[in-house]
């Protein structure tokens, strides 16, 4: 059995706070410059320059990406011989992220009441953790800040067996397309499909995670992942829905097992600033 203690996973959740909101992933970069490429809208390609050199300033100032620094959104690998010592897991990963939010003078965004008092916490905790526990004797963290615009372009349908992948595709495109500029295009696009509403939910912003334009595994989801992609980069939105070609960088579907009656399908969007940050213990 390992022990971990609560103030390993403190610094290092502080580290991910502070690293996840001034530097970009190379995944994403590289994904912004292809799409430069592609774009054929001026103004789209003057857009997409911006949004590079925004991400470079960044990382050299050691300045936020965005000034919307998000909601902190975990997802734990946790191995079964791993034991948490001097307080709980939860509490670590809230401990750091208040650190983290505030020695890196990121905006706190998060009210404790979501409808009524709505005042905010002042720490921008607590933070949203998911676990899963896993084989082994090791901690993976990985922190995904989700923007209040991109998250409220999130959607879920249930769709029945018999609507098939054609349905499938008409929403999700029909999500990105009615939400437009809001969610600050280029974006990736996390689809859920499968277990129950909340299942849904989940994997569609798991798929976030998914290395910036890397095709399912299953040939028949990557082509409805490449299906989805060329709908949506047809549609005109174009980076900052301000025309063009580039409206997504990627479409990622994460998919579940399900009831033999249900087909649920969730949608989750990520801005082009599509900050994600992970470490081991």
């Amino acid at each position: 059995m390992r022990v971990i203690p609560c103030k390993a996973i403190i610094e290092a959740v502080k580290r991910l706070c502070i690293e996840a909101a001034w530097k970009l992933p190379d995944d994403v970069l590289a994904a912004m410059q292809k799409a430069l490429e592609t774009e054929e809208s001026p103004r789209g390609k003057v857009i997409l320059n911006q949004c590079i050199e925004n991400a470079k300033i960044a990382a050299c100032g050691n300045d936020p990406v965005c000034q919307d620094t998000g909601v902190a959104v975990y997802f734990v690998e946790c191995g079964s011989e791993v034991t948490i010592s001097g307080g709980t897991l939860t509490d670590a990963v809230n401990e750091g992220t208040r650190q983290g939010y505030r020695d890196g003078y990121l905006r706190k965004s998060i009210v404790a009441d979501p409808l009524f008092d709505r005042k905010n916490t002042g720490d921008n905790t607590p933070a949203v953790v998911h676990v899963d526990l896993v084989r082994g004797d090791g901690l993976k963290i990985t922190l995904l800040p989700k923007g209040g615009g991109s998250e409220n372009c999130s959607a879920l349908r249930m769709l029945t067996p018999a609507d098939g992948p054609s349905a499938v595709a008409d929403f999700v495109v029909d999500t990105v397309v009615e939400s437009g500029g809001k969610p600050c295009p280029p974006v990736i696009v996390g689809v859920g499909i499968g277990g129950t509403a909340d299942m849904a939910m989940l994997c569609a912003k798991k798929a976030l995670l998914r290395p910036v334009g890397k095709s399912h595994a299953d040939k028949r989801y990557a082509e409805l992942e490449r299906q989805i992609m060329d709908r949506i980069n047809a549609s005109g939105i174009g980076p900052q829905g301000l025309g063009g070609r580039m409206t997504a960088l990627a479409v990622h579907i994460e998919e579940y097992p399900s009831h033999l009656a249900s087909l649920p399908v969730a949608v989750n969007l990520n801005c082009h600033a599509a900050r994600k940050a992970e470490i081991r213990l």
